[in-house]
């Protein structure tokens, strides 16, 4: 706990760098996607690499020292960055990323680790495909309720003690990361930050539910029942190795209720920070932390702090507790978050970026939006960059007016929102619970598949279903 604190400390040693800098200028420098080529992607790329091949080929080297891994790509696009854009805008972009979405990103996954931590369920049911499967229906229901991230600390954890008689469990922690931990919360704001984003942008709050619920039914339906088929065979393998239940150890029960109160906390927090516009900010070297967002983050570090208070130690030991899991994406993904920089202001530059024929690819010759290409252009992207901006460039791209596109264009805005949302789930970094999944089980002693190894799961299983929601919805 004490390194993920001074890991969100460090942002506090660039105010006195921000304060200086600020007095220097008073236009704010950035990144301008148009002056930018694609050899500014190559840090981004090398984290990714780093990421699905040095635990294949150096794992020992990766584990202890991936964090500086980590580093090294973060500094591999900041000082050759500084040196020929200069130390403002070096100081901008990582001040913006730092603050506005790196902090807020990780407070808000310590949170939610933290209270799912300290909920156990105890008198767990058998791993059986029925048991299996209904935890995956239940856990997909409620993604959209509590969120993605929620519902995958939540439910991951005795989904696995479920199975821990199981040789192979694999594919139930990766239909796990498809269902619960992406394609389940796309039916409310709460559900994914694309949609909130969409939110508050003018979307109203209720229709994704409506507009999103078919694609949604659709997909998850068909994953269940190949689930169920596919854990079925796996569980035959395995007839004779499961242990004999105790009669007398009762019924389930839940220890570490409180923590259900403060999940209620966590969703409030997070809903506050959407409706509650202040107008009060301060400002650090051009970039504006709103007073609704110290409120939020304040807030969920106070609840994180009841939950440890709050929580039986012994509950969390009996619950395979630690923080090695929040630890390691802590590291990772301030690397993703700057490193993905230049990739984001390539894309919104448009047309006029070094990606412009991407962006040029959803319209057709009359300048009428191609549904299909919205959907996997978002989705695509969204697999390997935060979808969250993704979800925004496109947005814009298809005019960014929330009546228009809740109205004579919504097909469109389905694709973009069922892409951003949907297509997180085929890697392990295209959406936040995804890594959190991982870095759970592998703890836990499920060998997970490596980055590309689980691409292949998804690719094998979720891009055909893709393509059928394609032609069903978007042609």
């Amino acid at each position: 706990m004490f390194r993920i604190v001074s890991i969100l400390g460090l942002s506090a040693l660039l105010l006195p760098l921000a304060s200086a800098a600020g007095a220097a200028t008073d236009a704010a420098p950035h990144a301008d996607g148009a002056a930018l080529g694609l050899v500014w992607v190559v840090p981004f790329a090398g984290i990714l690499l780093s990421i699905a091949l040095m635990p294949l080929f150096a794992p020992h080297v990766w584990h202890r020292h991936y964090g500086k891994i980590a580093l090294f790509w973060a500094l591999a696009f900041l000082l050759p960055f500084t040196a020929v854009f200069g130390p403002g805008a070096a100081l901008y972009e990582t001040l913006h990323t730092v603050l506005l979405e790196y902090v807020p990103f990780i407070i808000l996954l310590l949170a939610l680790f933290t209270v799912a931590g300290g909920i156990r369920i105890v008198g767990h049911p058998h791993g059986t495909p029925l048991v299996n499967t209904a935890f995956l229906a239940i856990g997909t229901g409620i993604a959209s309720l509590m969120g993605t991230t929620g519902a995958a600390m939540l439910l991951i954890r005795p989904l696995i003690e479920a199975n821990a008689w199981r040789k192979r469990k694999v594919h139930v922690v990766v239909f796990f990361i498809f269902l619960v931990a992406n394609i389940g919360g796309s039916l409310t704001p709460l559900g994914d930050p694309p949609l909130f984003l969409g939110f508050l942008k003018g979307v109203p709050f209720f229709w994704p539910t409506t507009h999103l619920f078919l694609p949604m039914a659709l997909v998850a339906g068909l994953l269940l029942v190949i689930f169920f088929a596919l854990d079925s065979y796996m569980s035959r393998q395995e007839e004779g190795s499961a242990p004999r239940r105790d009669k007398a150890e009762g019924g389930i029960r839940i220890e570490g209720k409180i923590n259900l109160l403060l999940l209620l906390g966590v969703i409030g927090a997070v809903l506050l920070s959407g409706v509650w516009q202040s107008g009060v900010a301060v400002s650090l070297y051009h970039v504006s932390v709103t007073l609704e967002a110290l409120v939020r983050d304040g807030l969920l570090l106070v609840i994180v702090g009841l939950s440890l208070a709050l929580t039986s130690d012994e509950s969390r030991q009996a619950n395979h507790f630690s923080w090695e899991p929040m630890l390691e994406v802590a590291k990772l993904f301030i690397g993703i978050f700057l490193t993905i920089v230049p990739a984001i202001a390539i894309l919104r530059a448009g047309e006029q970026g070094a990606l412009g024929a991407v962006v040029g690819a959803v319209t057709d010759e009359a300048g009428r939006p191609i549904d299909a290409a919205y959907f996997w252009l978002t989705g695509l992207l969204s697999s390997f960059l935060d979808n969250a901006p993704t979800y925004l460039v496109f947005f814009n791209t298809a005019g960014g007016d929330a009546a228009t596109l809740t109205g004579p264009l919504a097909s469109t805005l389905i694709a973009i929102s069922a892409g951003a949302v949907f297509m997180g789930a085929n890697t392990y970094i295209g959406n936040a619970p995804n890594f959190m999944v991982r870095a759970i089980a592998e703890h836990r002693g499920v060998a997970m598949p490596s980055f590309f190894g689980y691409m292949a799961w998804s690719g094998a299983i979720l891009l055909p279903l893709f393509l059928l929601m394609t032609w069903v919805f978007f042609l």
